[in-house]
């Protein structure tokens, strides 16, 4: 029996050289090198892809002589022009400041509510019997469709009547209804495929919705729910659209001021540089502090 084995064994082996040796020259090394090119070609992207954000924070270090004379890349050989001024004159400078405690007034909690709404609705519609539930999810869906555009001009007249207008309380409003149809989505169907025995085991033990919903379901969808945050959160961040239309000058966020300040480019250059890296660096950290669970939730139903 060993030495039948042993026999196939070899046969196999040299049928796999004979394909081989069949191959061309090219397809053979290309083969052999494709995982060594392949990791080559993925650093190579993600250093392009870093190049402007180390060219706008280099250029938060210059000043505004060296910014208008000489490019950034010029600090490899003259590292002496790098310093702070830039950074001091940005905190003196209270437009960009008071936008960015406006922007994180807005993002925070347009972020929690989105997230606890859509998780209780998520639940609601995955497990949860009531009246009409496979429209409403389907009204919901439908909304994913809706564009922010549409809705801009409308809801600026109702804020306007109800005192809303210009608020930071009116653009938060603003994100978490356009925010939720997203979050409802995309909860409901990862709420859907956790097992129908686990919810049922505690129920039998006990467990109220409200408690079934914060001690097994919240940290089974943690992942879809960190996704679902990020997502959130790095849209409203970076928003400018609803901001510009919802906003006056006490309650507009850093993008709104930095379109602000470039009509005056010539004038306060040493500013937009630094709060321009500032506005980018915070979403970044967010991401990458989340990216694990953020890679979990987006890939949670790719594969079975």
């Amino acid at each position: 029996m060993r030495t039948h084995r042993a026999v196939n064994a070899g046969r196999a082996a040299k049928s796999d050289m004979a394909v081989k040796a069949r191959q061309p020259l090219g397809a053979r090394i290309t083969e052999r090198l494709g995982g060594a090119l392949v990791r080559v070609l993925l650093v190579v992207v993600g250093l392009f892809w870093l190049v402007p954000a180390v060219g706008l924070f280099l250029s938060s270090l210059r000043s505004p002589a060296d910014m208008s004379t000489s490019g950034w890349w010029t600090v490899f050989t003259r590292p002496s022009q790098l310093t702070l001024d830039s950074y001091r004159k940005l905190l003196e400078n209270s437009d960009i400041t008071n936008s960015l405690v406006n922007t994180v007034l807005i993002t925070v909690p347009a972020t929690i509510l989105v997230v606890v709404i859509g998780s209780l609705a998520g639940y609601a519609f995955a497990w949860m019997e009531f009246p009409g539930r496979d429209w409403w999810f389907l009204g919901v869906v439908g909304l994913l469709v809706v564009p922010v555009q549409v809705a801009l001009i409308p809801i600026a007249e109702l804020f306007g009547a109800v005192g809303l207008f210009g608020t930071i309380f009116g653009v938060i409003l603003f994100h978490v209804g356009f925010g939720l149809p997203f979050a409802v989505f995309l909860l409901r169907n990862f709420f859907a495929r956790i097992p129908r025995e686990l919810l049922e085991a505690a129920r039998l033990d006990g467990a109220g919705e409200l408690r079934l919903f914060a001690r097994v379901v919240m940290p089974l969808g943690g992942p879809a729910i960190a996704s679902l945050g990020i997502f959130q959160f790095l849209w409203v961040w970076n928003d400018l659209l609803v901001a510009l239309v919802f906003s006056d000058s006490g309650s507009q966020p850093v993008t709104v001021a930095l379109q602000t300040q470039v009509r005056q480019f010539g004038s306060n250059i040493d500013v937009l540089a630094p709060g321009a890296f500032l506005s980018m660096v915070i979403p970044l950290a967010v991401f990458f502090a989340f990216q694990r669970q953020f890679v979990s939730g987006v890939m949670a139903g790719a594969v079975k």
